[in-house]
């Protein structure tokens, strides 16, 4: 009788699955999340490069400001804190110009938002030389 009751694996599986899926899922969506961090991090570092290169030239401060706002189109605009400096009239052509950027990330994932800062500030700085 008890050698019967010990052969029978019927719920078995469903207590392997019950035991495993939570870590999958939760691996699954860290990846995920780590994923976005990383895709804000390169937009960012791009949009910064593409605003300092238009301060290499010479721009405004407005057109730096909205080139690298222009860089990032699936970044609200608005959560986007920029910082040049020297000021637009103290920058001469050999001198360098400083582009600071940064914008916070929201995370989804619950149990990651309650790891991790959330929002995560991602931040991102450029100096260039100007022509």
């Amino acid at each position: 009788m008890i050698k019967r009751f010990f052969k029978s694996s019927k719920g078995q599986a469903v207590t392997e699955l019950a035991l495993v899926l939570p870590i999958f899922l939760l691996l699954v969506f860290g990846v995920i999340e780590m994923s976005r961090l990383g895709y804000s991090y390169l937009t960012l570092n791009n949009a910064v490069r593409s605003g300092a290169r238009v301060a290499g030239l010479g721009g405004l401060d407005s057109d730096i400001a909205n080139t690298v706002k222009g860089s990032a189109p699936l970044f609200d605009s608005t959560h986007i804190t920029i910082q040049i400096t020297p000021n637009e009239t103290l920058r001469r052509s050999g001198s360098s110009v400083l582009i600071d950027a940064s914008y916070p990330v929201y995370l989804s994932t619950p149990f990651l938002s309650q790891v991790l800062p959330n929002p995560v500030v991602i931040e991102s700085s450029l100096v260039m030389r100007i022509e």
